[in-house]
């Protein structure tokens, strides 16, 4: 289940990124604090990939990461990424070591994989609730409700209309 949620949202940010033009995905939005929707979506792709391609060593560091400007500035380069990712990120549950920087050291904190995972989905839908700000007036956008919204309030708001 957890693997399709993130499956379903990279889904969603794939669609998202269809309907914009390379234009608006470089945009600097003054409420975003000039940062760009592909400024985001490079974020959101360099997580989810550190965890994929790191799956296999079981050491995940997202500080480590490569920043890709390419992503950030190239819709298609972020769109292929995603569906790479889509669908290489459906692997067993494993063991898994989170090194973060903590004042000037390394801490190295036990995990795993679908925790991981977890994250991931959580912080990507962060983004989303910025990308959907952005984009707040663009009526040629069509976003779902769902887009940039955490899966406790969707649940939340279902069982308010019962």
């Amino acid at each position: 289940m957890l693997i399709i949620s993130v499956q379903d949202n990279i889904k969603e940010n794939i669609d998202l990124l269809r309907q914009i033009s390379q234009e608006e995905y470089n945009y600097p939005h003054a409420i975003l604090g000039y940062a760009t929707i592909g400024e985001h979506m490079r974020h959101i792709i360099e997580f989810l990939g550190t965890i994929v391609t790191n799956y296999e060593n079981g050491i995940i560091n997202y500080n480590k990461r490569k920043r890709d400007i390419n992503i950030q500035t190239n819709k298609s380069e972020a769109i292929k990424l995603l569906l790479k990712y889509q669908f290489e990120l459906d692997k067993p549950n494993k063991s898994l070591y989170l090194e973060h920087y903590c004042s000037s050291s390394t801490k190295v904190i036990q995990t795993n994989y679908f925790r991981e995972l977890l994250y991931n989905l959580e912080h990507s839908i962060h983004h989303q609730a910025l990308i959907k700000i952005a984009l707040h007036n663009s009526y040629h956008i069509t976003i779902p409700e769902s887009f940039g919204v955490a899966h406790s309030t969707l649940e939340f708001r279902s069982q308010c209309v019962q």
